[in-house]
């Protein structure tokens, strides 16, 4: 993870949404472009930038300074049932096209969890064949998920993070918990593995998320993916301004 931390702190911009989402569900007529989060990743010095293959391939620029991870898994938002995420581009591709970092989801309760731990397991090795970090997006969907209280709890949030590093991942990228003092048995749990947040959606004020950050670094995770909250924001450079206060200068909000 070297690539990504700053004294052990990092903040990444994620845009992956196109592909899981579609145009519709997330973008106007600014973020719709992929040129748009690369100005958003250069002018604001981001950690790392998250990208899909199509749009590094046309968009990143290693001459930029930011390190990318390239997701190389995915899925469209158009079927029903049990969500199955496979590998959409090699390790080697990603590399050829400027990778530090190898992205992948994994949708734990799915019935497919099973083809998603072992196609992971298998890029996770590949990954650090070439000596390159394998970041784990660990996402509970379906099957006890709902009777276990939701993908939140500080149960399925903890377990998520577990999952994560008994697969080998560097990092895990999880849902917020809804409090920092649950949330520090997720970071527990994903033991030597760094813990993200996941940026979800696009919040009310730029103070409610701020106070999600303020939570997790609290709870002693490594930092914040953020796609959402930054490049929905009227102003990008600002709100990444007051995110990398609370990450990297320790100031808290709430």
């Amino acid at each position: 993870m070297k690539p990504f931390l700053k004294d052990g702190k990092s903040l990444l911009i994620a845009y992956d949404q196109g592909l899981e989402h579609g145009p519709s569900a997330d973008f106007d007529d600014r973020n719709v472009n992929p040129q748009f989060i690369m100005d958003i990743a250069e002018e604001g010095n981001f950690s790392g930038v998250v990208f899909q293959k199509g749009c590094a391939e046309k968009y990143y620029k290693e001459s930029s300074g930011i390190p990318l991870i390239v997701k190389v898994n995915g899925k469209a938002n158009l079927t029903k049932g049990d969500v199955i995420s496979r590998q959409v581009c090699s390790v080697k591709k990603a590399i050829s096209i400027g990778a530090k970092g190898i992205g992948y989801t994994i949708y734990a309760g799915s019935s497919y969890e099973s083809e998603m731990f072992q196609e992971f397991g298998r890029i996770q090795e590949e990954a650090h064949d070439h000596g390159l970090p394998a970041i784990s997006w660990v996402y509970p969907r379906g099957g006890k998920i709902p009777d276990l209280g939701g993908d939140s709890t500080k149960e399925t949030v903890a377990y998520a993070a577990r999952i994560g590093l008994e697969l080998g991942a560097d990092a895990v990228k999880i849902k917020y918990s809804g409090n920092s003092e649950d949330f520090k048995w997720a970071v527990q749990s994903a033991g030597k593995a760094h813990v993200f947040m996941s940026g979800g959606p696009k919040t009310n004020t730029d103070e409610d998320f701020l106070k999600l950050v303020t939570g997790v670094m609290d709870a002693g995770a490594t930092g914040v993916a953020v796609g959402r909250n930054v490049w929905q924001h009227q102003d990008p450079l600002n709100i990444t301004a007051k995110i990398k206060e609370i990450i990297f200068e320790g100031k808290r909000i709430g």
